[in-house]
């Protein structure tokens, strides 16, 4: 049984005049436990909605969304939610941020010697009584990622966490965010514009259609644990998942109505 599992997925919104949109039709996927999977496709073709659906932040108007065998009502811990930009307390410090799931949950005195582990993990030791307002937006995201973490999640869902980062950032943070996946074993999803990224960290990437979104295509990332630039296998991914993205642009969409 996979770890998540989407059947036959249909989410329709309203436009301003009060026209139905499909924003997804037809969406089945399996994710297996401790995959890293990244989605990728145009503006708008309904990749944060699938992220919202299998949060239990939205629900779909047909089909199911499922978590070890289980349908997805509602949000729970289980699914940690990492945004593009991180949303620290900020009267926090570092520390109590990363704590703050397992006061919640009442397990921070058996637990709290993983709060150091965590901060070590992501090369944040001496920063714990630091403010969110004394460290950079990369310090901040690393927080948030491993705030989702600490709590055991079984799966975590990353709508763009590294958008909001220059190019040299990002590149060290795609790196990082694949050694924790390595490290924790935590099943991953991604939302991410950038196909580099995608190929960095993943070992599928899902690509969709413009509206309606659907699953058109599924790319296997076979490149070890280095993920090298400029080698050759990463350069002929990145060509047929661009490829795959200019055809589907290229070819008329289907208008769907209710």
């Amino acid at each position: 049984m996979s770890l998540i599992s989407l059947q036959n997925i249909e989410r329709i919104y309203r436009d301003t005049t009060g026209k139905p949109v499909y924003a997804l039709k037809d969406v089945n996927l399996a994710i297996e436990k401790g995959e890293f999977v990244s989605l990728v496709g145009p503006s708008g073709c309904g990749k944060t909605t699938l992220l919202r659906l299998i949060a239990g932040l939205d629900r779909p108007q047909a089909g199911a969304v499922f978590l070890d065998g289980s349908v997805i009502a509602g949000a729970s811990s289980e699914r940690g939610y990492i945004f593009q930009q991180a949303t620290l307390f900020p009267w926090a410090t570092v520390y109590e941020n990363v704590a703050l799931g397992l006061k919640a949950r009442k397990v921070y005195k058996q637990n709290k010697h993983r709060v150091q582990e965590y901060l070590s993990m992501i090369g944040l030791d001496g920063f714990e009584q630091a403010y969110p307002h004394e460290i950079s937006g990369g310090m901040a995201q690393r927080v948030a990622i491993i705030r989702s973490l600490i709590n055991e999640p079984k799966v975590l869902l990353l709508d763009e966490p590294l958008g909001a980062l220059d190019a040299f950032k990002r590149t060290e943070m795609q790196e990082l965010l694949r050694n924790v996946w390595q490290k924790t074993g935590t099943t991953m999803l991604m939302v991410t514009h950038d196909v580099d990224e995608a190929i960095a960290v993943s070992q599928r990437v899902i690509i969709m259609s413009p509206r309606p979104g659907r699953i058109v295509s599924i790319m296997n990332v076979e490149l070890g644990s280095i993920r090298e630039r400029t080698s050759d296998a990463f350069i002929a991914i990145r060509k047929r998942i661009l490829e795959a993205l200019q055809l589907i642009l290229a070819q008329p969409q289907p208008e769907y109505s209710i």
